[in-house]
């Protein structure tokens, strides 16, 4: 089963359903015929790779927001953050364009190290105001994520992954997802936004079911004899066995 999840690591809600998520995936029990795959988004693609000012700045002015409605948007959501275990600092946020931070993704995602990648991002963003559009700073975690440092300055000196980064958005577009965090289970069940835990784990067992071909007990087909004799006691198109 394979779970797709659109988010941006300036998404606060996108780390708090990362959470619920694996809350749910922790339990269910054929998580280990479950794949993962981490897709790109951007809330705000124009926000420049720097910006000059905090994230209450950013929120009020770029977005037209009343002050005190942001200060109020960020108590609520740090109190649910908190309740998953998140520390979140607002204050000390750092408002920078993701693009190059969903490139490193990608990247990791090669070594099989997307999770930590995404894990890493979400974090020091939200709980310890890392500039995630630093080139420095994102050397340092391609470093931590053992990520082969030539691997990492060609990243920062091109345009490599770039393109993967753009058809996640394109797909996103198609699949009509217009936020984040989005989910979606074997192209056939979505789910927006940071869910609870009983909503992913309800979600994923009725896509395992589905996916799943039913198995037949109690009947071994080993000759044409044993075949009819299952059917011996059930009823069809053309009447019922007598």
């Amino acid at each position: 089963m394979k779970i797709e999840i659109w988010s941006d690591v300036a998404c606060p809600w996108c780390y708090i359903g990362k959470r619920r998520f694996e809350s749910a995936l922790a339990e269910f029990p054929h998580r280990d015929q479950v794949e993962v795959q981490w897709r790109s988004y951007q809330l705000d693609p124009s926000l420049p790779e720097h910006y000059d000012g905090t994230e209450l700045d950013y929120l009020s002015k770029r977005k037209g927001m009343a002050a005190g409605q942001v200060t109020q948007m960020f108590e609520h959501v740090a109190a649910q953050a908190k309740g998953e275990g998140l520390n979140y600092r607002f204050d000390a946020v750092v408002v920078a364009n993701s693009f190059t931070a969903h490139r490193l993704i990608h990247l990791a995602a090669a070594h099989d190290k997307q999770d930590a990648a995404k894990e890493r991002l979400l974090s020091d963003h939200f709980e310890h105001g890392k500039d995630i559009g630093s080139p420095d700073y994102l050397t340092s975690v391609g470093a931590e994520l053992g990520l082969d440092a030539g691997d990492v300055a060609e990243l920062l000196s091109t345009d490599k992954y770039a393109d993967d980064v753009r058809r996640d958005f394109a797909e996103a577009r198609a699949l009509g997802i217009s936020g984040v965090p989005f989910f979606v289970i074997d192209r056939k069940y979505g789910l927006s936004g940071a869910q609870p835990a009983a909503s992913f784990t309800m979600a994923l067992e009725q896509a395992w079911q589905e996916s799943q071909p039913l198995v037949m007990v109690g009947v071994e087909k080993t000759d044409k004899a044993s075949a009819t004799s299952e059917n011996e006691n059930a009823c069809g198109p053309d009447g019922c066995a007598v």
